[in-house]
């Protein structure tokens, strides 16, 4: 169901809120992309997935679904949780599991948040062996420089090389580190690049805030979010990261999803949208090569577009693209043709619809800048996905059977125990830090667009928590990482509680025999 466009006061609220939130930084020199086709989609989709039918031994959300209620975080019900379907096997919890993290074979790689992840004791990147979900243990730390500096959405395996790669971003933003990792022995990885990346006189010149592979992991793509630089790092010596092409395809530019053939890279566009690359050249490594644009598709419904996992049912190419803010939830976009890519559905929960914004400013105030939206997926496997696991920031770990994708329902929600007050033990959590904010900024939007269709009561959008602007009180966790699929099990970190196992109970899932996780970089 599709409604009405929302007015400019919303456009401009993201314009506002992105400038803010975004550290102009540097310039490029890029050939500039070819012009593709720009179409927008206006409107929001006003109908939430079916709620999981909780099973045994789950602890239920007691409101809406998705919604941690302020009577909960102000009770302390929070701090024991909340699931249905899926239970915590073992975690490690260290001091925060940073931003993202990434998971290889046996192993979590925890990423790091600068500067807290300097005070340990263990700091940069934490190795957290899973041999035993139950009793995960600390193998080791990785502290090059690239890991002690920060590092944000750029933390990424690539399998087929047994490769992991991320960059150093003090703050949104970083510049020219980069550090390459044989992960052949996952618990113990390998330096690769102790010159180029790694030594801070050889700089890489890539601006740094989110990376990914191309499937065949030779190149790494390396993107800036002010400007929108994006790098494609040749790694055909991971010895020697090099640049072998660099554009400005935006102003302001995020993650990424890349076709199996590396054919073509779907940019996230932080002010709501993708941008479609025609990446071949670098796939063939054609000297000096050219990357098309080859068609833009923006929408209102949601912002901050953080990442696109391609996937194909049958013989069709679709993607998950994921919104960080605003509402947008995760949408499915058809990609059969590559110069008008569409929407077909979107995957929400029902405390993110127009109707609830109130009710959602309501519980989420005095949790800081993010309250209930999705952040980073992963989906089972890449061919004809049965499932796919979201990290939904407030709302904890969600899952949801996509064999469908007309019929997209949940099956399993996590949403682990709030750590209410120690924000100061928790030098390694965005969500910590951020907490010097109460009100929930990146709402904005969604806020904005709920009055403007008429749907936001302002009288239920007031409660016991509406006067918390400040002194962000972790009365949740922030889930951003993908939860990875091994077996029938989830591996991911939540901000506050960092590395969780969790376990899908008996007939919730059918793994496939096939099962490849991925988050489409």
């Amino acid at each position: 169901m599709i409604v009405q466009p929302v007015s400019r006061v919303r456009k401009l609220l993201v314009a506002v809120a992105a400038a803010v939130c975004l550290i102009p930084f540097g310039t490029a020199s890029a050939q500039p992309p070819d012009e593709g086709p720009v179409r927008e989609t206006a409107g929001a989709y006003s109908v939430s997935v079916p709620a999981a039918q909780c099973g045994p031994d789950s602890r239920p959300e007691t409101g809406l679904q998705g919604d941690v209620s302020a009577a909960d975080r102000n009770s302390g019900r929070s701090t024991e949780g909340y699931r249905c379907n899926l239970t915590r096997l073992g975690g490690y919890a260290g001091r925060g599991g940073g931003i993202t993290s990434t998971t290889f074979d046996h192993c979590l790689y925890m990423g790091s948040l600068f500067p807290g992840d300097l005070l340990g004791p263990a700091t940069g990147v934490q190795v957290v062996d899973v041999a035993d979900p139950a009793n995960p243990v600390l193998s080791t730390t990785l502290t090059e420089p690239a890991m002690l500096a920060g590092t944000w959405e750029s933390l990424k395996v690539n399998p087929a090389r047994k490769l992991l790669v991320g960059t150093g971003v003090p703050l949104l933003t970083g510049f020219g580190l980069i550090s390459v990792y044989d992960v052949s022995d996952c618990a113990h990885p390998r330096l690769l690049n102790p010159g180029p990346g790694t030594n801070i006189a050889m700089p890489v010149p890539i601006t740094a805030h989110e990376g990914g592979f191309s499937p065949d992991g030779n190149t790494y793509w390396a993107s800036g979010v002010a400007p929108g630089i994006v790098s494609a790092v040749d790694l055909a010596d991971p010895a020697n990261p090099r640049v072998i092409w660099q554009g400005l395809p935006g102003l302001s530019m995020h993650g990424m999803g890349v076709s199996a053939d590396g054919d073509r890279v779907y940019l996230s566009d932080n002010f709501g949208g993708i941008t479609v690359l025609d990446t071949s050249a670098i796939q063939r490594r054609d000297p000096n090569p050219r990357v098309p644009v080859l068609a833009e598709l923006h929408w209102n419904d949601g912002w901050a577009t953080q990442h696109s996992i391609p996937v194909s049912y049958g013989d069709r190419p679709y993607l998950f693209t994921v919104d960080e803010a605003g509402a947008g939830g995760v949408k499915l976009i058809d990609v059969s043709d590559d110069h008008r890519p569409r929407i077909v559905s979107s995957i929400k929960l029902a405390i993110e619809l127009p109707a609830n914004q109130d009710r959602a400013l309501a519980s989420s105030m005095g949790g800081s800048v993010f309250a209930y939206d999705a952040h980073y997926c992963a989906a089972d496997r890449p061919v004809d996905p049965t499932a796919l696991a979201c990290g939904w920031e407030s709302s904890g770990i969600r899952v949801f059977d996509v064999r469908d994708p007309a019929r997209v329902r949940e099956i399993a929600y996590y949403n682990p125990p709030a750590r209410t007050g120690q924000n100061t033990q928790l030098w390694n959590s965005p969500h910590a830090l951020a907490s010097v904010i109460g009100a929930p900024l990146l709402d904005g939007p969604s806020i904005i667009a709920a009055l403007a269709q008429g749907l936001f009561d302002p009288a239920e959008a007031l409660g016991p928590r509406s006067g918390a602007l400040v002194g962000g009180d972790l009365s949740t966790d922030w889930c951003f990482a993908p939860p990875e699929w091994h077996g029938d099990q989830l591996w991911t970190a939540c901000a506050d509680n960092g590395f969780l196992a969790l376990q899908l109970a008996p007939g919730t899932y059918s793994v496939p025999a096939d099962q490849s996780s991925t988050v489409g970089s």
